[in-house]
């Protein structure tokens, strides 16, 4: 059976009154889901950091025993080397041998150098390292209380949000699908989710721009969808508000 405009007015007004409940109820919790998503990031992030800079602060340490081993293959072959000098038969065995001395002594000094940068980036990194294990755990314990604070929360209005949500489900089955439409287009674009609105001291009460005294006569009359001419919301008389309150 068609619906007469009155009945499809009151069927969105009733949908706006139960999605304007539901909207309180998040209203309630506020930004604390974003801030918890937020906070998860964060310590997301700064795990990924740690596990870098602990990856980098071990290859460092490989890099310092790599030169010790190095070093010692260095003494070894100065100790080995020096032996030989003993047992040369020209000058030329010995210039050769000196050589490669000379060779073991500069990788020594190289291996010692890069063994102090080694040392100076550890300390270094140490230190990035520690600072962010704290911030990781100041960000944890916040994690930690925006999680229960939302969690008392959700659960103080879970249920009263889940039966709101059935009810609007069960509300916009009763509702046309171009007006769903328009409804929830309208809904989604406003700052407060008013997609349908009452004439309130002679103006729409979601824009609050005044509205004529012939337009708030049709609208009265409930023979036609009239929308705010400023801002697209569908517009109810007073009476009709009052009448859902009452049901």
């Amino acid at each position: 059976m068609e619906q007469t405009v009155e009945q499809k007015l009151k069927a969105l007004y009733e949908l706006q009154t139960i999605h304007t409940k539901i909207d309180k109820i998040r209203q309630v919790r506020g930004e604390l889901p974003m801030e918890v998503a937020d906070l998860e990031d964060d310590v997301a992030g700064l795990e990924t950091r740690i596990q870098k800079i602990k990856n980098e602060l071990d290859d460092f340490e490989d890099d310092i025993v790599t030169r010790k081993n190095l070093i010692k293959e260095a003494q070894a072959n100065i100790k080995k080397y020096e032996g030989q000098l003993n047992e040369v038969k020209n000058n030329r065995e010995y210039e050769a041998i000196s050589k490669e001395i000379e060779i073991q002594g500069l990788d020594i000094q190289v291996s010692e150098k890069k063994i102090r940068e080694f040392g100076f980036e550890i300390a270094s990194k140490t230190q990035v390292y520690d600072r962010a294990l704290a911030d990781l755990e100041a960000r944890k314990t916040d994690l930690d209380a925006k999680k229960a604070e939302l969690g008392t929360i959700t659960a103080e209005t879970e249920k009263e949000e889940n039966e709101l949500t059935v009810m609007a489900d069960k509300a916009s089955q009763h509702i046309e699908e171009r007006l769903l439409v328009a409804y929830n287009r309208l809904r989604g674009n406003a700052k407060n989710g008013l997609a349908v609105v009452t004439i309130q001291r002679d103006s729409c009460s979601g824009c609050f721009n005044q509205i004529p005294p012939q337009r708030q006569s049709d609208i009265r009359q409930r023979k036609k969808i009239i929308v705010c001419e400023h801002c697209g919301r569908i517009l109810v008389d007073e009476q009709m508000a009052m009448e859902a309150e009452t049901v």
